[in-house]
């Protein structure tokens, strides 16, 4: 003899605090990568203007390369020489054979500057290289 009810199970219902969760780990994350991408670009460099340029989504974990208008190489907020640049993007190359780097040319920037960060990328096996630009004033 069985004198237990069964109980008819409940469908779960909606849980909010898992919700609550995720969406303040997403907020967070994308505050995260909008300062850290925000930073690459406010530095003092002017790029010139391409009638024809198109703008591209920014590929996740692309290097920046900033030459300023006196020649000097920026890479993560730090000013290198074109020797400690080649060392970075050689450990950089080792890591990530097709690694994407934008170059951000200042465009009072002389262009042996940009050739010289040109051949440092090329002799450090970096040979996805693009060019940054502004689009024109409408």
């Amino acid at each position: 003899m069985n004198f237990r009810l069964r109980a008819t199970p409940e469908a779960p219902g909606f849980q909010i605090a898992p919700m609550v969760d995720i969406v303040f780990l997403l907020l967070i994350f994308f505050l995260v990568t909008w300062n850290f991408a925000r930073y690459e670009t406010e530095l003092e460099v002017v790029v010139p203007v391409a009638k024809e340029g198109k703008e591209t989504r920014r590929a996740m974990g692309e290097v920046i390369l900033n030459v300023r208008a006196d020649g000097s190489v920026v890479l993560n907020r730090k000013t290198l020489t074109l020797d400690e640049l080649r060392q970075a993007l050689q450990r950089i190359a080792s890591i990530y054979p097709d690694q994407a780097v934008v170059l951000r040319g200042d465009e009072s920037a002389s262009y042996k500057h940009i050739v010289a960060v040109l051949d440092v990328c090329r002799s450090a096996n970096i040979w996805n290289v693009a060019f940054a630009t502004n689009r024109p004033k409408e």
